[in-house]
Formats: structure tokens, sequence, C-alpha cells
């Protein structure tokens, strides 16, 4: 799939193969796409000067993201494995186009897609403002409204590291996210953006692409903050359980981008790597990397806080096909219950498919369960380094005994939930 991304003053005609995506404005047209709509009215309102180069990555973001949602899987040969020529203006052609080759390794890392990516000069650039607000923290945590972002934003305020945080506006999370900025550490300060991107019917719904958008949001505001522009590297926190951030396949069906990679180490070591390669002084924290879910909810610093908000996050990977509730028996739902079995504190999320003990279609019948009892099935039987197979074996994952350990920590938790509901 060939696309053309640049702003609307970019007049090339567009071609039959090719789909034109405007970054930062509307589509236009008929069978054309956009991204960024409201990005740089966003950082307009908020007075920020972020560096050219994080501007340029986020222009590369909301591409990938039209790519991504305009990009049919059931289209290529396998089913899955898509191939995309993206052309995208920027305003340092030069340095993006020496970084390519970094750029699509990072991204066939991250969908399991083939990447390959020229860039063009006539990049919009970041708004100017007259008189430009930089913030005084010191460091940014992306907020999702997520049970874990959510954990760690309160650990870091009680740490006294108060952070910017950074969301991105997913329907149905908007508020909760704000309701979050505000309870913790006294009020957080909050930028909320959307990619805004709109492409063509129909859309691929497997999303894999992501968290490059999100990573891009909250580097392009660590850039803006005053210690970055007094010559200081930045920390920017991605606060995952290191169990849903490796994601080891729970069955030999479930490899590969099968399994998501939205913050797998190996992909976030590339994507430091490449804003090392273009002098962007972030610096990418995982904190909880050793750390499982339920682990996560015991160690939190505010424990009250932690409780009162927690039934309000979002873990569901069908939150907005449940009509925004938790469907109770995809993974990230499983591993969520499983985190607050652990906990030792009644859930209070509301979830469709309550006992998945139940054997039906929709309970212990449903995949993702299936899948879970497989993997603690194949553990029992054949111990937990053959169920665990390659999945540490990745060039850029460091510290692997601790990693192993922790996902053996991680099967425990939801081996724990299976037996609680009688799952069979």
């Amino acid at each position: 799939m060939r696309l053309l991304c640049a702003p609307a003053e970019i007049g090339r005609l567009d071609a039959a193969d090719t789909l034109r995506v405007i970054l930062y404005g509307q589509a236009g047209a008929p069978g054309r796409a956009s991204a960024g709509a409201a990005v740089r009215k966003d950082f307009r309102k908020e007075r920020l000067a972020p560096h050219p180069r994080a501007w340029d990555l986020l222009s590369i973001a909301n591409s990938v993201m039209v790519a991504d949602a305009a990009g049919l899987r059931t289209d290529s040969p396998d089913g899955w494995t898509r191939e995309f020529e993206l052309e995208i203006a920027v305003m340092d052609p030069a340095f993006w186009n020496g970084a390519a080759p970094l750029i699509a390794d990072t991204l066939a890392f991250l969908t399991t897609d083939r990447w390959h990516l020229h860039f063009i000069p006539g990049g919009a650039a970041a708004p100017e403002p007259a008189r430009v607000v930089a913030p005084a923290q010191s460091c940014v945590a992306l907020l999702s409204g997520g049970l874990d972002s959510l954990a760690g934003a309160i650990d870091l305020a009680a740490a006294g590291n108060h952070p910017l945080v950074v969301s991105k506006i997913v329907r149905g999370d908007s508020e909760k996210q704000e309701e979050f900025a505000r309870a913790i550490g006294g009020g957080l300060r909050h930028i909320q953006l959307n990619d805004n991107a709109v492409v063509p019917k129909p859309k691929d719904t497997s999303q894999r692409a992501r968290s490059i958008i999100f990573l891009a949001f909250g580097v392009v505001v660590a850039t803006s903050l005053a210690p970055y522009r007094n010559g200081a590297t930045v920390p920017l926190y991605v606060c995952e359980n290191g169990f849903i951030a490796i994601n080891p396949p729970l069955t030999g069906s479930r490899i590969g981008s099968l399994s998501t990679r939205t913050a797998h180490p190996q992909f976030l070591a590339l994507f430091q790597d490449l804003l090392d390669a273009a002098g962007i002084r972030v610096s990418i924290r995982t904190p909880y990397a050793d750390k499982t879910k339920g682990e996560m909810l015991k160690e939190c610093a505010d424990q009250e806080l932690l409780g009162a908000l927690a039934p309000r996050s979002t873990s569901c990977g069908r939150f907005q096909k449940f009509k925004y509730s938790h469907c109770g028996r995809c993974v990230p739902c499983q591993v969520r219950r499983a985190a607050f079995v652990a906990w030792g504190r009644p859930d209070q999320t509301k979830y469709a498919y309550e006992h998945l003990g139940r054997n039906d279609a929709n309970h212990a019948g449903f995949d993702d369960v299936r899948s879970v009892g497989m993997a603690l099935a194949a553990t029992a039987d054949d111990g937990f380094d053959r169920w665990l197979g390659s999945a540490l074996s990745w060039p850029r994952i460091r510290r692997r005994d601790s990693l192993r350990d922790m996902l053996r920590r991680g099967l425990g938790e939801l081996g724990a939930l299976h037996a609680k509901y009688g799952v069979k």
C-alpha cells in the first residue's frame, strides 16, 4: 500500500495507487485520509514550543497511524502481514532519510509488517506561539486511563516527581483521564491529544501501531518543558506491568504481532535508539518492567487513592465493543482480574462475562480464556521454561533472569484467577 502523507499545501495530484493523507488538516475530498487535524491547535492553545525533530517525529507517527488503519490485513497474501510505502513530508528530510532503516525496523517489530519510508521537504512546523510557555515539570508520564498508568502516576507523585501527564484521547476514557490527573498529587498538569486519524472505509481494527502516536505525544511535550529547553534530558515514563509489556505467547498460535507489542522492551529500545539518533534528549523509563500487575497494585504508594480510582480504570481490549464496559474474558481483562485477586481487594469492576468457570462459548470456552488455560496446563505438564520458549530471546532485552521470574509470577497470578473460578 502506498501513501503520500503531507500538509494540504503539497499540491501533488492524487495518484490512483496512492492514498493521499492530509497531515494537520481535513481530508477535504472523498478517498483521502487525514491525521493530526487538532494537534497544532492544541499546541497553540498550550503555547508550547517543541523541538523541531520531535515535531517531525509526530508527523511520522501520524502517518503510521493512518497506514495502520487503512491497510487491511485481510488483503495481504497471508491474511496478516502488510507492505507499506510511505512518502512523508518533514522539515528535515535529509536526517530522516538517513534514519529510515531504523524507523522501518522499529515499525516492523511493532506491527510485523514491511515498512518502506521516504521523506520529502514541505513538512508542517509546530505552531509558533507569540509567548512561549515552558512548563517547569522535570518529567512526563503517559496517562492512558488504564490501571497501570494510574498506579504509576500515583507512585511518581508520591515520590515527589510530579510529572506532566500526557493522554491520547480515546472514546470512553477522556473523562477518567481528567479525573485521575485531578486526583493525583493534588492535581497534575494534564495535556490530552488526539491523532484524529481518518481513513476511507473499510478500516482495519488490529491497531498494532497505536503506541507509536502515544509515545510521540509524550516526546513532543517533553521537549517543550523548561528543563529540556535548558539542556537537560527529560524522562518519559511508560508505566506498564512487565507481563503485558512482554506479552509472552500463551499458545503456539499467538506468535509475533498476534500478541501486541505496544510496550515491549525490544520496541522501546529501538524507539530510544531513534530518539538518540535524532538528538532528542528524552529518556524512556519503564519502572515496572520486572513487576506483575498484581505487584504494581500491592506496592502502590497510596493505597487509599488507588483503591478509590482503580475500579474506574480501563483494561479491556474490547472496551468500546462492550458499550464502554469490560468484557471480563479477554487477556487484558484476565490479567486485570488476576491482579485484583493478588492485591487482595474486592474487584468492583463490572464485567460482561463474570464467571469464567462457566463452561460455554462465552466464558471458559472463549478463545482467550482457553489460551490462558492451555498456558497453565503446558507449564504444569512440560515446565515453565518450555512454555516460555523464545519470548525473551530478543537482542535488546536485558536482565533476562529477572524478567523470567516476573513472567512466572504473572502466570501464577492468572492461575490463581482460574482456580478461583474453577476454570478447567
